[in-house]
């Protein structure tokens, strides 16, 4: 093998590394955290005082656990306690694809709320359109797969451990192997990256979004910003939005418009193929994700419309 193809192959192994050692430092304490409240009874605990909300999507109250930490954490942290508690809460494909398709639109929210911040969103307007929109599409889902009878077949990981250990050695195995099996899925993500850049697939994608943006009401120049967010997300995509708003190269509203449409629907590629690795259906959280997230920004800025500009800027963007 030539040395400069050892060198990429270490460079890409040295690059998934940097990812995975910042996310088990946080994952490691959470898996231990959930085999504790396991082991006191606190996750049934846990699971009737979340209970009723789940219930309404058709889940386990349970696993408002795993969409409480992905909003907390991150969507790693939720799926490691997916991981945890599956065994004992089988689910249908049908609602891993609700679940996930919550966890999508709302996760990672105290760092991704800092950046919409930054870039001029009102904290409060965000975090309700991400929860709010997180249930109001999570129910959608639940009510369209109950009418459909679609994906009602019960949810496989075959990657997994799934089988509930006898003993403590076997349960640090089992989760050992799963964080194995998570530095694979990231090494396949990172993989599936670079090979969509080096193809321009990603520029593909952002060419053919832009138009529907347009359509929907956000302003041109803020379109090209919005759609890097749609696709690579929120860390690139808000970046981008905070230098354009100090620079004064997009209005208010547009940046507001574009920092409300990220936060519903952000990182299409990766964190949807993260997901898929659970068990979520594409036609759930890829595709009906983005019908969703550009009809409820299409009433929002139809909405705004109707406030003046002293409210807008009291309630939604400072």
């Amino acid at each position: 093998m030539p040395e400069s193809t050892k060198k990429k192959i270490r460079s890409f192994f040295t690059e998934a590394l940097h990812i995975c050692i910042p996310l088990f430092k946080i994952m490691i304490p959470v898996i231990i955290l959930v085999k504790i409240l396991r082991e006191v009874g606190a996750i049934e605990f846990l699971g009737q005082m979340i209970g009723p909300v789940m219930s309404i999507m058709g889940l386990p109250g349970i696993m408002g656990l795993v969409w409480a930490t992905s909003m907390v954490i991150n969507l790693y942290a939720g799926m490691v306690v997916f991981l945890s508690l599956v065994p004992g809460y089988p689910l249908s494909v049908a609602q891993v694809t609700v679940l996930t398709g919550m966890m999508l639109v709302a996760h990672s929210l105290p760092v991704e709320l800092k950046i919409a911040q930054k870039g001029g969103a009102r904290l409060f307007s965000l975090l309700v359109l991400r929860i709010g929109g997180a249930l109001l599409f999570g129910f959608s889902l639940m009510k369209f797969f109950s009418f459909t009878d679609m994906f009602s077949e019960a949810n496989k990981l075959s990657w997994a451990t799934n089988i509930e250990p006898q003993s403590v050695f076997q349960w640090a195995l089992g989760e050992a192997r799963n964080l194995v099996m998570i530095f694979l899925i990231i090494l396949v993500l990172l993989f599936i990256m670079k090979t969509l850049e080096k193809l321009k697939i990603i520029s593909l994608i952002q060419k053919l979004l832009a138009p529907i943006m347009k359509t929907v009401g956000i302003g041109k120049k803020a379109i090209p910003l919005t759609v890097v967010g749609l696709t690579l997300g929120l860390a690139y995509g808000g970046g981008l939005i905070i230098k354009e708003t100090q620079s004064g190269t997009i209005n208010k509203k547009d940046a507001f418009f574009s920092l409300a449409f990220l936060s519903l629907c952000h990182g299409l590629i990766e964190d949807t193929l993260l997901m898929v690795t659970l068990g979520g259906r594409l036609e759930g959280i890829l595709v009906a994700r983005i019908i969703f997230s550009f009809v409820l920004i299409f009433v929002l800025v139809k909405l705004v419309s109707l406030i003046n500009q002293e409210t807008f800027e009291k309630y939604l963007y400072k």
